[in-house]
């Protein structure tokens, strides 16, 4: 997979909380902590995103829900990319750090299905990028009178039009 990179979209400390933990949490870093090995494997760039939410919020910058989950923690060579829309490319330097490194197709996991995921998917296949979405390394929460297994099977449908979805042990680096 020449020219690829991982983008792990917000897989913070606060969405695993106990209160509140997002859907099948435990699988879901599973599943991206064999991306990473692989990617780091091959020498594939991977790239964080890291939401950077207001004063009070939940992904406050600076406290200990903001950070990077340790499980799936960067390294020093890897990027972070801080990001206050759920879009990953607004208002950051992400579509320029992927240019810079020649990356033309992107591998997207990470967590809100219905909100950052989508929202990235649908921008890098706007910028031109080839995007695959990891159709099981993808989560959300229950809302709105759907479960969270309803949001995610319904974004995997939509996003077809963006991307192509391939589950995670599928995908070989």
């Amino acid at each position: 997979m020449d020219h690829s990179a991982l983008l792990i979209i917000d897989v913070q400390v606060g969405m695993f909380l106990e209160e509140n933990p997002v859907f099948e949490g435990e699988a879901l870093l599973t599943k991206i902590e064999h991306l990473i090995e692989q990617a780091r494997a091959v020498g594939m760039p991977i790239f964080y995103v890291q939401h950077n939410a207001g004063t009070g919020r939940l992904l406050e910058r600076g406290t200990e829900n903001w950070r990077i989950h340790p499980r799936i923690a960067p390294t020093d060579e890897e990027v972070i990319i801080h990001k206050r829309t759920p879009d990953a490319f607004y208002e950051t330097t992400l579509h320029e750090e992927l240019k810079q490194r020649n990356i033309q197709h992107v591998i997207l996991t990470g967590i809100q299905s219905e909100v950052c995921v989508d929202t990235t998917c649908r921008s890098a296949f706007s910028l031109g990028y080839d995007v695959t979405l990891v159709s099981d390394g993808h989560s959300t929460w229950d809302a709105n009178g759907l479960s969270a297994s309803q949001i995610i099977h319904h974004h995997n449908q939509t996003l077809t039009w963006f991307a192509r979805l391939i589950e995670a042990e599928k995908l070989s680096f």
